[in-house]
C-alpha cells in the first residue's frame, strides 16, 4: 500500500516525522482528509487536532496555528505547537483556559496585539484540552 511521508515541525523541535497511511488535518474551513495521491494544496491550519493513521493504528496531536503542504507523496505541516495526546497536561491547559478568560474580560483595557495574543492561546489550551478528553472518554 501507498504512503505518505509526513512532517510535523514547530519552532521547538521536530515534532513527528515518518511514513504514513493517512493524515487528518484540522483546516481553517473544516477537516482535511488526506491519502497518498492526493492533489497537491497548500491550506492554513487552525488549533486542533491531527490524526495520524499508520497500520491501521491512530496517533492523535494537539496542534496551533500553522500552514500545511500536500504534495502526492507527502504532508508538511508548519505550526506553533504539536503535542501527542498522551503528553497534554489537563490541569495546566484548564488554568490557562481560565486566565485566557479572566484576561478578555478585561480586554477593553488591552491593545489590539494583546487580545489577538491571548484569543491565539486560548484556541491553543481549547485544543488540548479537546484532544486529550476524547482519548480519555
Amino acid at each position: 500500500m501507498a504512503t505518505l511521508r509526513l512532517e510535523i515541525v514547530t519552532p521547538d523541535k521536530l515534532a513527528f516525522e515518518g511514513d504514513v497511511d493517512s493524515v487528518v488535518i484540522p483546516g481553517t474551513e473544516g477537516e482535511l482528509g488526506v491519502l497518498p495521491m492526493h492533489i497537491p494544496l497548500m491550506t492554513q491550519i487552525k488549533p486542533g487536532e491531527v490524526v495520524i493513521s499508520v497500520n491501521g493504528k491512530k496517533d492523535f496531536l494537539a496542534v496551533g496555528e500553522g500552514f500545511a503542504t500536500v504534495t502526492q507523496t507527502a504532508v508538511n505541516i508548519l505550526t506553533d505547537m504539536a503535542i501527542e495526546w498522551q503528553h497534554i497536561d489537563e490541569s495546566a491547559a484548564e488554568a490557562a483556559i481560565e486566565r485566557a478568560k479572566a484576561t478578555l474580560a478585561n480586554q477593553h483595557t488591552l491593545a489590539e496585539e494583546e487580545v489577538a495574543s491571548v484569543q491565539a492561546s486560548l484556541m491553543k489550551s481549547l485544543a488540548q484540552l479537546h484532544v486529550k478528553r476524547r482519548r480519555h472518554s
